[in-house]
């Protein structure tokens, strides 16, 4: 009876130690990184600017995540707009710097990225480099529509311990080069 009760000990002190590990998951500045290139694709839209077309085509997205240890993720983008006019196309890098607070949505099991800010933008079209503001109010448009509707990180519900693991009420904890949920308290 003494082995039994020690056998049954030993697998839920076991089992304990697994659900510990369980209760923390993290995602890195190179895990979000890499979900947003594979959803850079997405990030294009036609729209017009005066009056004139204008094709605005997102190429690259960063991610660091709590930088000065203060509760935020910034995104860096580099994009190409390109202005349609007298029957020619031209093009201009725009590059910019927001800023957005993270949000873990239960319901979805993703991570969405909200209320963002522009911290800095910088144009070069045609021997111009500068700070365009009503191009940059285009891409703050274009980027905050997509990722109100769109998660930076969506958890894998296939994998067993996640899905056992997005069952419970999460927090969301924001570190510098890290996002962490685990379970509340």
């Amino acid at each position: 009876m003494k082995i039994l009760l020690s056998v049954a000990f030993a697998t839920i002190l076991a089992g304990c130690a697994t659900l510990s590990q369980l209760s923390v998951y993290t995602i890195s500045n190179a895990e979000l990184e890499q979900v947003l290139d594979s959803q850079v694709s997405k990030l294009q839209k036609q729209t017009s600017l005066a009056g004139i077309p204008l094709y605005l085509d997102v190429e690259d997205m960063t991610a660091t995540i709590g930088p000065d240890g203060r509760d935020v993720v910034q995104l860096g983008v580099i994009a190409t707009a390109r202005v349609s006019a007298f029957g020619l196309s031209y093009p201009a890098k725009v590059s910019l710097a927001l800023e957005g607070t993270p949000y873990y949505d239960s319901d979805e099991k993703a991570i969405f990225v909200r209320s963002l800010s522009s911290l800095d933008s910088t144009i070069d079209a045609g021997g111009f480099k500068g700070n365009l503001a009503p191009v940059s109010g285009e891409f703050m448009q274009l980027i905050n529509g997509y990722l109100s509707s769109n998660p930076v990180y969506r958890l894998d519900a296939t994998n067993k311990a996640v899905n056992l693991l997005s069952t419970v009420p999460m927090q969301l904890i924001i570190e510098e080069g890290q996002l962490r949920l685990s379970a509340k308290p």
